[in-house]
């Protein structure tokens, strides 16, 4: 770890915080993002609470920052710790909620981000009947991104039983989570 990435991480999470500028938060946002993708980051994201930022951020009315946020998220849950962290604080549910965002790029971490937090322990919530009708919606998409990641979160995270009682149950229903704007 160089001198100084604690500090400099800091200051990236104190300017989130204190700055009204929409555009400015976006910003800073991406590149807390951007240092979660490095699992040398991942202790001292930790420390800044920076997993907490991004979980709080899955309810700002912005997309760009639900989006930074969620890919932060999907970063993150590679780390075992950060994993334990996001599912034992409720972080489940607000990933799955991002599902529903016109923004593909949300739901692609969103779906990412559900294998990533799917254990013996979280698999009930993270496969929970409305994900995997989610995911046959997904599947079906003209998006090849997203009909392939949706196809492997159906195969390899569902049992066969999850995947025919969605099935049968969407037979019987209109309502759904709307697919994303390409």
């Amino acid at each position: 770890m160089e001198p100084g990435r604690l500090e400099y991480l800091q200051a990236l999470v104190t300017e989130f915080q204190a700055t009204e500028s929409a555009g400015a938060r976006e910003q800073v946002l991406a590149n807390l993002a951007n240092f979660a993708y490095d699992p040398g980051n991942h202790p001292l994201l930790r420390r800044l609470r920076v997993t907490d930022l991004f979980l709080d951020a899955l309810g700002e009315t912005s997309d760009a920052l639900v989006e930074f946020a969620m890919g932060g998220l999907c970063n993150l849950c590679l780390d075992k710790t950060s994993k334990e962290y996001i599912v034992e604080a409720n972080g489940v549910e607000p990933i799955i909620n991002c599902l529903s965002s016109p923004n593909e790029e949300t739901v692609m971490s969103a779906v990412t981000a559900l294998m990533y937090l799917t254990t013996p322990q979280s698999r009930q919530q993270t496969t929970a009947l409305p994900v995997v009708e989610c995911m046959l919606r997904f599947s079906l998409s003209a998006n090849r991104r997203l009909s392939n990641l949706a196809t492997i979160f159906l195969e390899d995270y569902c049992t066969p039983l999850q995947v025919e009682e969605a099935k049968s149950l969407s037979k019987h229903t209109a309502v759904g989570i709307p697919l994303p704007r390409d």
